[in-house]
């Protein structure tokens, strides 16, 4: 799909959201940095426009966080997110794309034993990063 705008106002949301690769960030907080933080005036349908226009062309993931109770959006760097799943920390909110043969066996396992269907794109497990775990340990 070829893009149909490429203004410095995608730019900027674009760029926002590769600087926060590790974290899902609603249209709510990329609104609120551009208007509130740098006074840049990017309207809401402008945010909303550009990040379905991302998603349609795989450059950001669309993820319905239920902790959030609303749509989060992730950079996912050519990346083919239906292919793996992945990992959420509770506290810093990053997340991390899961590769893992030792997986893809629980995943066989589950198919075959329970027939049961995982589906990659929604499943996400979630835990404690190592930075948020060590960060727990030295207090």
């Amino acid at each position: 799909m070829k893009n149909r705008y490429n203004t410095k106002q995608r730019e900027k949301i674009l760029s926002y959201l590769k600087e926060n690769r590790d974290s899902n960030i609603t249209a709510e907080e990329i609104l609120a940095h551009f208007n509130l933080e740098n006074n840049d005036g990017i309207g809401k349908s402008t945010v909303y426009r550009y990040l379905n226009d991302l998603v349609k062309q795989n450059i950001v993931k669309k993820y319905m966080v239920e902790n959030r109770n609303c749509s989060c959006y992730q950079y996912i760097e050519d990346q083919n997110c239906s292919e793996h799943y992945h990992l959420k920390c509770e506290k810093c909110n990053k997340i991390i794309h899961l590769e893992c043969e030792e997986f893809e066996n629980v995943r066989n396992h589950i198919s075959k034993e329970h027939d049961f269907e995982l589906d990659s794109v929604k499943t996400i497990l979630y835990g404690l990063c190592k930075d948020c775990r060590k960060e727990t340990c030295a207090k």
